[in-house]
């Protein structure tokens, strides 16, 4: 979810006893013009440290269930990469109360939609939206794996999702066009040991090593009540809701939260450029990466309206110059990767039959140079903000799903600990001005702290290695 808004109002119901000690967050004061879009929401932990944050919203007779567990591929060994996504989809299995392959479709009888799962680098989250009536076995569903998941993984279950998993990975970078050049790209931003060198997809050799101890072992110290949280929103009774959050979490035994890892800062002091054999692409493509400021800094809002004003639409400068005045390129997008560590500002360009990525990077480069010369417009930086406002809101529509109101505060609860990070949220956007977008690109968007990748296809067969200059 990015860039999401929400408000805080604490509901003012009292907390049941085994929480009555533990953390309730109070009401933050509404910005003026923005109370319309206030979620009452409430915050606070399980003995065994789980948190919970319910959310009330009875416009319509349903309730979303949504579990983020903190720990995402950014947590993972060299050596042991993947297990998080894997994990994505172990939990779909079966648990010790629920037979093999039934998880889904028991939630689809009952009428659940918006039902999945994810995971990023910094992240792994589990959904539903279900009827009112329903909200107990969505919840019991939820406490079973997270509570009794060991229980029923056996060396079947484990080979079977490896499969899937590696298939899935051929599928979405082995066989698509420009996928491992993208890989090949992200290794370079990130080298290794850090824990975001590769796809959070993880590597095929690392997939195939995965035996049943790691596998246990990865869950035991990551999928613990005390490295998750419970958001409830919708239509239901919070004296209800905490009491069966009591029956089906409050059971399961605590334990400490896990350290995350500590690891430096990457920083790139010179242009490192690879270039690579295409073989599924048709075209030329050029991919332009700098490593930036982690989510919700000041610096990563700046940098989500500059890539917007860069490449998003049709009025964007790199799509003018590249699509519609020089006929250069067939597509380009710019954005920033929000992430917790480090972010990326990425720019891609698909280059049209003729046209080589050379011409591209030289133009894209260009255009770069105008905005650390004279910024973007305030009509630029108005249409950005307006773009933004409207992705947030049209997620806020729903309760749940990816980008819903549950995801909202999990992601505002995750990233910045405070569910309710609405006004410093937008006071981030509120602040950016044109001489801050071309700061930012004076700063960071410099040509030697950059990985440019040249995706050239070719008919030569097999992948060679990649050839690189410095």
């Amino acid at each position: 979810m990015k860039k999401a808004l929400i408000t805080a109002a604490v509901l003012a119901l009292g907390l049941p006893a085994f929480a009555q000690q533990q953390q309730q967050q109070e009401a933050k004061p509404l910005v003026p013009g923005r109370e319309a879009l206030a979620i009452p929401y409430e915050k606070y932990t399980l003995p065994n440290g789980m948190e919970v944050l319910l959310a009330q919203d009875k416009k319509l007779p349903v309730v979303a269930v949504n579990v983020w567990y903190h720990v995402g591929a950014y947590n993972e060994q060299p050596g042991r990469t993947g297990f998080a996504h894997l994990f994505e989809h172990m939990m779909f299995q079966g648990s010790k109360h629920v037979p093999d392959d039934v998880h889904i479709a028991m939630l689809e009888q009952l009428g659940a939609n918006d039902l999945n799962g994810t995971t990023n680098f910094d992240r792994t989250n589990y959904f539903e939206t279900v009827p009112t009536n329903h909200l107990a076995t969505a919840l019991w569903l939820e406490s079973d794996r997270m509570g009794f998941l060991l229980d029923a993984l056996d060396e079947k279950k484990l080979r079977t999702q490896q499969e899937v998993v590696k298939n899935e990975r051929r599928q979405g970078v082995e066989t698509r066009p420009y996928g491992l050049a993208q890989e090949k790209l992200w290794k370079a931003l990130f080298p290794a040991p850090h824990p975001y060198h590769g796809k959070v997809i993880g590597s095929m050799e690392d997939l195939d090593a995965a035996n049943v101890e790691d596998v246990k072992g990865f869950f035991r110290k990551w999928y613990a009540p005390s490295n998750a949280t419970l958001a409830v929103v919708g239509d239901f009774d919070p004296k209800e809701a905490r009491a069966l959050i009591e029956k089906y979490f409050g059971t399961l035994p605590g334990g400490p939260k896990p350290e995350k890892p500590t690891v430096a800062p990457v920083k790139h002091t010179a242009e490192k450029v690879i270039r690579h054999d295409e073989t599924v692409g048709t075209l030329p493509q050029v991919m332009m990466a700098w490593l930036t400021p982690p989510y919700f800094s000041e610096e990563d809002a700046t940098a989500d309206v500059l890539a917007n004003a860069l490449g998003t639409g049709k009025s964007s400068r790199l799509y003018k110059r590249l699509v519609l005045e020089k006929g250069l390129a067939q597509s380009v997008i710019a954005a920033q990767q929000s992430l917790g560590a480090q972010s990326v500002f990425f720019i891609e360009a698909v280059a049209r039959p003729g046209v080589s990525s050379d011409a591209l990077a030289k133009e894209i480069d260009a255009v770069l140079e105008e905005v650390r010369r004279g910024g973007i417009t305030q009509q630029e930086l108005d249409r950005a903000r307006t773009r933004f406002e409207t992705q947030m809101l049209a997620g806020l529509q729903s309760v749940g799903g990816f980008g819903g109101k549950a995801d909202v505060l999990q992601s505002y609860n995750h990233y910045t600990g405070d569910p309710g990070y609405l006004d410093e949220d937008l006071g981030r956007y509120d602040s950016v001005t044109t001489e801050r977008a071309r700061d930012f690109a004076r700063d960071f968007l410099q040509s030697n702290a950059r990985v440019v990748l040249h995706a050239v296809p070719t008919q030569k067969g097999p992948i060679s290695a990649a050839k690189e200059t410095h």
